[in-house]
Parts: C-alpha cells; sequence; structure tokens
C-alpha cells in the first residue's frame, strides 16, 4: 500500500490532473462516438460536466452575432468608436477626434457657404484646396477600411457559428466597400476639379479698364482638314467690374477695312488698316499663323492678332480671351440637362442644301447639345447676322438657366467637356472673382449691341460710329444714359422671325441690338 505523499502518489495525481485536464478540453464526448468519455464518478462531477442545454447556447451565439453587427455599426456612424468600447483605446481616440474635427470643419463650412457663396466659389476654384482635399479623401478611405476590418475583428469571427459567421464578412464588406468607394469617388472629384484648374495660367485677376472687365470670346471649329480652330464668331463680353453687369458686343466675321490697336505688331504690318483684298477678321489669325516670327515670344500669335483688331475697332481693350471649340459646347449643354430656347421658325440641323437633316421646329423648347448648336450655328437659308443674334439668344440663356446645383450634379462631365472645349489667358487666381459676378449677374439683364448692317456697313465700317454705338450701349447698361427710342412696332404680320429672334437683315435682329436679350429672344 502505497504511502500518502509518497512518490508514486504524487504521480498518480499529477496523471489523473492532466485526464481531468483533457476531458475539460474534449468536453467530455469522445471523438469516435460522441459519446462520454467516462462517466463521472459522482452526482456533483455529473452535474458539473453535464452538456449545455440546447437553448442556452443558441442565446449566447445571437448574443455574440448581435456584438459583432453592433461594433461595425458603431465605426459606421463614428470612426473609432468600436475600438474604444472593446479594442486599442488610444487608435480609438484618435480616429474619433479626426472623425468630429471633420464633422465639425464641414459643417462650418456649410453654414458659412450658405451665408456667403463667395466662400464657396474660392474653395472650390482653388487648385490647392483641391489638392488637399483629395489626398485628404483617400487616406481617410484607407484608415476607415482598416477600423471596420478591425471592428471584424473585435467581433471574434471565429466564435461565431458558420451562417453568422458568413453574414458578418458580408455586411463587413459591403460597409467596408461602400464608404471607402465613395470616398475615393470624392478624390477621384476633386482631382477632376483641380485638373480643370490647372489649365489656366497662374496669377490673379488684373485690373479692370474703366470699370469694366472685357473679354474676348472665340468660337469655332477644330478639324483634320482646317488649321487650327477656325474663327466661327466673335463677342465681346463687357462685364462691369462690381455688378457684373454684362453687355455682348458682337462682331461679324466678314467684317473688313478695320485698323488694328495703335503699336501693336498687326498695327506695323497693316498701318492703313485691314484693307487688302479679302481680307476679313476672322482671317486675321491665319495671317498671323503665316507670320509667326513676327510675335516673338507669343505663345498664341494667331489670337493675339485677332485681339489687336478687335481692340482696334471697338475701341476696348481686351482683358483676357476664351476660345471656345465649338464641338465641346454641345458636350457641355448636354452635362447640364440641356438649354430652354424659344425657337421662332424652323432650324434646319445639318448643314447646307442636301446636307440638312432634319429641323428644329418652332416652340418653346428644352434642346440638347446638339439641337442647341445647330440652333446657334444653323446657315441654311439664314445670312451671319441672324446667326449672331441666335448666338445671343444661347449665350443670355445658358447664362441666366445654368444653376449651381446642376453644376454640382454633373460636377465630373462638365469639368471634362469644360476642359476640352476651352483654352484661354485667364488665371487662375481670377476665376472666384469671375465667378461671383457671374452669379451677380444671373438676376440682371444682358445687353447686346451688334456692328452689323443696318447700323455698320460691315464693307466699309464707319468706326466713328461703331465705337459710339459701344459706348452708348454700355452706359445705358450702367444708368448713365437714358434707352434710346424705339418708336412704333411693327405689326407682327410684317415681320420676318429668324430662328431665335424677331427681325430682318434689312431691319436688323432684335437679338443684335438690345437692353434685354432674353426679352428679344
Amino acid at each position: 500500500m502505497q504511502q500518502p505523499g509518497s512518490a508514486d502518489a504524487r504521480r498518480r495525481e499529477r496523471h489523473e490532473a492532466r485526464a481531468r485536464a483533457r476531458r475539460r478540453r474534449q468536453g467530455g464526448l469522445d471523438r469516435r462516438t460522441n459519446d462520454s468519455v467516462r462517466a463521472p464518478r459522482d452526482e456533483a462531477a455529473a452535474e458539473r460536466w453535464a452538456p449545455t442545454p440546447v437553448g442556452v447556447d443558441d442565446r449566447a451565439a445571437r448574443v455574440r452575432f448581435r456584438r459583432a453587427l453592433t461594433l461595425m455599426g458603431f465605426t459606421l456612424v463614428v470612426p473609432g468608436s468600436a475600438q474604444l468600447v472593446a479594442g486599442n483605446r488610444q487608435v480609438g481616440r484618435i480616429a474619433v477626434r479626426v472623425w468630429l474635427g471633420s464633422l465639425l470643419t464641414l459643417l462650418v463650412v456649410v453654414g458659412w457657404t450658405s451665408t456667403h457663396p463667395d466662400f464657396g466659389l474660392d474653395l472650390a476654384l482653388n487648385a490647392t484646396v483641391m489638392l488637399v482635399i483629395r489626398l485628404y479623401l483617400i487616406i481617410g478611405a484607407v484608415a476607415w477600411a482598416a477600423l471596420f476590418v478591425d471592428a471584424w475583428r473585435l467581433g471574434q469571427p471565429l466564435s461565431l457559428r458558420l451562417p453568422h459567421r458568413r453574414a458578418v464578412v458580408g455586411v463587413n464588406g459591403i460597409l467596408c466597400f461602400s464608404v471607402a468607394g465613395a470616398m475615393l469617388f470624392g478624390a477621384h472629384l476633386a482631382a477632376v476639379q483641380r485638373d480643370f484648374l490647372t489649365m489656366f495660367t497662374s496669377g490673379d485677376l488684373g485690373a479692370a479698364h474703366d470699370g469694366r472687365y472685357n473679354v474676348l470670346l472665340i468660337g469655332g471649329d477644330s478639324g483634320t482638314d482646317r488649321w487650327g480652330l477656325r474663327p466661327d464668331s466673335m463677342t465681346v463680353a463687357s462685364i462691369d467690374a462690381q455688378t457684373g453687369r454684362t453687355v455682348m458686343i458682337g462682331l461679324p466675321r466678314n467684317m473688313q477695312n478695320f485698323p488694328f490697336r495703335k503699336g501693336s505688331v498687326m498695327d506695323e504690318q497693316f498701318p492703313d488698316g485691314y484693307s487688302c483684298d479679302g481680307c476679313y477678321l476672322n482671317g486675321v489669325g491665319t495671317w498671323a499663323g503665316d507670320h509667326k516670327q513676327l510675335f516673338k515670344g507669343s505663345a498664341h500669335p494667331t489670337i493675339d492678332a485677332t485681339v489687336q483688331a478687335v481692340e482696334g475697332i471697338t475701341g476696348l481693350r481686351m482683358n483676357y480671351w476664351v476660345m471656345v471649340n465649338l464641338r465641346g459646347f454641345e458636350r457641355l449643354v448636354d452635362a447640364f440637362g440641356g438649354v430652354t430656347l424659344n425657337v421662332r421658325d424652323r432650324i434646319p440641323v445639318g448643314g447646307l442644301g442636301k446636307d440638312v437633316t432634319g429641323y428644329i421646329e418652332p416652340g418653346k423648347r428644352k434642346l440638347d447639345g446638339h439641337d442647341a448648336l445647330w440652333f446657334a450655328r444653323a446657315r441654311e437659308g439664314s445670312d451671319d447676322y441672324s446667326r449672331m443674334a441666335r448666338q445671343k439668344c444661347v449665350l443670355s440663356a445658358m447664362l441666366t438657366q445654368l444653376s449651381p446645383q446642376q453644376a454640382l450634379a454633373n460636377f465630373q462631365e462638365i469639368a471634362k467637356a469644360s476642359s476640352a472645349m476651352i483654352k484661354t489667358d485667364i488665371p487662375g487666381g481670377a476665376l472666384g472673382d469671375f465667378a461671383k459676378l457671374g452669379l451677380r449677374a444671373k438676376d440682371q439683364k444682358v445687353s447686346s449691341v451688334s456692328l452689323v448692317p443696318p447700323q455698320i456697313n460691315t464693307a466699309q465700317p464707319d468706326i466713328a460710329k461703331v465705337r459710339k454705338l459701344i459706348s452708348d450701349a454700355i452706359d445705358q447698361a450702367e444708368g448713365k444714359a437714358k434707352p434710346a427710342a424705339t418708336g412704333k412696332k411693327k405689326k407682327a404680320s410684317g415681320q420676318k422671325v429668324t430662328g431665335g429672334s424677331l427681325g430682318s437683315r434689312n431691319d436688323g435682329y432684335a437679338a443684335n441690338q438690345s437692353e434685354d436679350v432674353a426679352a428679344a429672344c
């Protein structure tokens, strides 16, 4: 008989202790038969090793499942809160502080912008701000996704039943990719906006000339069969530097015998004016393109020559120029969802003669980019001066109808269309100022004066009269002169209707000479 405390007794006790520990690990079940490994020696042991009731185990599984979902829900609402509750509290505190700081910043910016729209424009048109936003969203997307993965880990997925485990993985994946995907898309939009802004030159808004900013808008087609961008229309937008009140000055492309700005390169080459045989305003750029060596240091000699011609004709100094590719214009109108125009007569679509493929029917219509472009450009059964009137109707409609809400809804497409459509020397620092003027101009009338018959003979223009017409139109827009007497209106039956504006070549088209272009259209 073994004595208590002997070596054999101690070995036996250790052996029995290991056996009991092994039975606890195995849960009292045999791997092959799922039967009890050995019966307990007494009732207390039997009660201790009895299997857990099925109902209790189900409740525990559901509790673990709800806990895992709750941790992911916390991460969705307040990133880092799951870590504060069940994980690394230092990581949680950092994430929550960043989240609250970001939320507070967003609320302040939105609130301030709602009462001071100029502030929002300054942010949206700042390339540095767009870069910061892009980097913040990229880093934020990665960090938030990592917090979701950690919340899944804290939910102890290996302790869940297989169906619950699969559900948790699915929910976590959906939340992770949805949130991170939305932030990465926001970063992409910021990159698109920054790419758009970087196409502008560096610098800030220059000084106004006599209280106005004069911007030359040149429209034309680019194509493989043409050299450069052919000027199809030329309009000076003269904008009041304080109010945004705009006067559109239309220059016909077939104007001849005009002077250039004194002291300019073109003035030195044509001291008696552009009076050569077959020399028209829209051919100035072509001539300059063939004589680039005269424009030393100029990146855009064709445009510089055109600007010098416009300044010589109007007597106004141009602050900036904008070259618009009309193919890109079509895409821009589509990006804004179309433009509503009053079509007064059937407008042919597709070209001249047999090239006409259809018509834009009369009535108040919302036109897509394709039809809006042909409304402005149609030549069949028309003349250059009625086209100029229709172009002013389109510009006026876009200025008054296109809203910031539409711009936000179609932001990416608009930015891409604008990049493809525009070349300009407007500096990036001036965009915010021009955007503010544009907002002020939305609620004001747009005036127009066109240097066309019957007021102006385009073959032999009276430059003094041209400049008098322009100064009178600007004075009227600024309230410095009374509106010109219009006389008696003609009967409707005696008026010829041409597309977008009442009038005829002999009597003049209303949109070409109006204090309110929208009303004339």
